[in-house]
C-alpha cells in the first residue's frame, strides 16, 4: 500500500483508493440510516444495533483481508458484512424475515451468515465468536491452509470466559487469528473503567504472549496500515495478533437503549471526530474530491439503498409449510 503525506503529516493512500474508502464508509452510515428509519416504521423488528461512527474499523481492516480469510463479528454487524461483499438486499431482506435475506429470514439482523464470502456471524450471545474463530483458525492449521481468521468483538466480550479460553488456545497452539477489539468504551450501557479493573486491554492479550497494537479506531488510514501490519504477522508466523481499535458509537447501543449512562456533550465531541467528516476534509485538502463528486457519491448509495429496500418490500415470506426445514429433528414432546 503506497502512501503519501497531507499537510498535516498523516499519510494518506492513493486516491483511487481514498475514495473507496469513503465510499464504504458512506454506504454503512446510510444504511444503517435507513435502517433505523425502518425499524422505526416497524419494518424491521427484533433487535437492531447500529454501526454509526465505528464505520472506520470494519472498512479499514477489510483491507488487510483476502478474498479466502473468515471473518466472525458480533451483533453489532452490517458493516463487516458489506465490506465482506454482502449485498445491501439480501441484509435488508434478512432483517425484514424475508425468505430472501442471507438467511431466508430467520436470523434477522444479529445472525447474518454468508459462507460465500466467509462471514461466520452475526452472533448474538457476546463472547460467542471467539471459539468459532478459534476453531477455524484450527482447520486451517492443520489442513496447512495459509489464510487469517478475523475475529472482531467489543470491549464487553473480553470480560467473558471465552475470551480468556480463546486467546489462551489461540497462542499456546499458535493459530492464525487476527483478534480486533472495537473498543467503543460502554459496552451495552457500562463505561470501561467501571467494569473492568485493567482499562489496558492490550495488556489482557498480552498476557497470553499475544503480540498487540492499538489504533485510533476514527481514522480509516490508520485503521487500514494498522491491519495490514497486523495481518502480515499473522501471515508470517501463522501466530495470533490482538489489535484495539478506539472508536465510540454514535448512537445507543440497540434501539430499546434509553442511553442514560452518558451524556450528550460527550457524544457530541465524539461527533466532532467522525471518521467520515475527516477522511473528506482530507481528501478535499488533496483536491481529491469536491462537493459535486461527494453530492454524486451520495446519490448512487441512495440509489443502491432504494434498490435494497424494494427488494426487502418485494421478497416473499416463508411458507408455512418450511417452517419445520433445517429443523433435525422430528420427535414429538410428550
Amino acid at each position: 500500500m503506497t502512501t503519501n503525506n497531507n499537510p498535516s503529516g498523516q499519510p494518506l493512500v492513493s486516491q483511487e483508493k481514498s475514495l473507496y474508502l469513503l465510499r464504504q464508509m458512506l454506504r454503512i452510515r446510510r444504511f444503517e440510516e435507513k435502517s433505523a428509519e425502518l425499524y422505526s416504521a416497524t419494518k424491521i423488528r427484533g433487535f437492531l444495533h447500529l454501526y454509526i461512527g465505528e464505520e472506520a474499523v470494519a472498512v479499514g481492516v477489510a483491507e488487510a483481508l483476502a478474498a479466502d480469510d473468515a471473518v466472525v463479528a458480533t451483533y453489532r454487524e452490517h458493516g463487516h458484512a458489506m465490506v465482506r461483499g454482502m449485498g445491501m438486499g439480501a441484509i435488508m431482506a434478512e432483517m425484514y424475515g424475508k425468505v430472501d435475506g442471507c438467511c431466508r429470514g430467520r436470523g434477522g439482523s444479529m445472525h447474518l451468515f454468508d459462507a460465500e464470502h466467509r462471514l461466520y456471524g452475526g452472533n448474538a450471545i457476546v463472547g460467542g465468536g471467539f471459539p468459532i474463530a478459534v476453531g477455524l483458525a484450527l482447520a486451517d492449521h492443520l489442513q496447512k491452509k495459509s489464510r487469517v481468521t478475523c475475529c472482531c468483538f467489543g470491549e464487553g466480550a473480553m470480560a467473558e470466559g471465552e475470551f480468556h479460553e480463546s486467546m489462551n488456545l489461540a497462542s499456546l497452539w499458535q493459530l492464525p487469528v487476527l483478534f480486533i477489539c472495537e473498543n467503543n468504551f460502554y459496552a451495552m450501557g457500562t463505561a470501561l473503567q467501571l467494569s473492568e479493573s485493567v482499562v489496558d486491554l492490550s495488556s489482557k492479550a498480552a498476557a497470553y504472549a499475544v503480540p498487540t497494537a492499538t489504533v485510533d479506531g476514527m481514522d480509516v488510514i490508520a485503521v487500514a496500515e494498522a491491519a495490514k501490519k497486523a495481518t502480515d504477522t499473522v501471515r508470517e508466523t501463522g501466530a495470533p495478533f490482538f489489535l484495539e481499535c478506539r472508536t465510540y458509537r454514535f448512537r445507543a447501543h440497540s434501539m430499546f437503549d434509553p442511553e442514560f449512562y452518558r451524556s450528550r456533550q460527550e457524544v457530541d465531541g465524539w461527533k466532532k471526530r467522525c471518521p467520515i467528516f475527516s477522511l473528506t476534509d482530507r481528501l478535499k485538502e488533496k483536491g481529491w474530491i469536491d462537493d459535486s463528486a461527494l453530492e454524486q457519491l451520495e446519490l448512487e448509495i441512495a440509489a443502491e439503498i432504494t434498490a435494497a429496500v424494494d427488494f426487502a418490500e418485494q421478497s416473499e415470506w416463508e411458507s408455512v409449510d418450511d417452517l419445520t426445514r433445517f429443523v433435525y429433528s422430528d420427535a414429538g414432546v410428550n
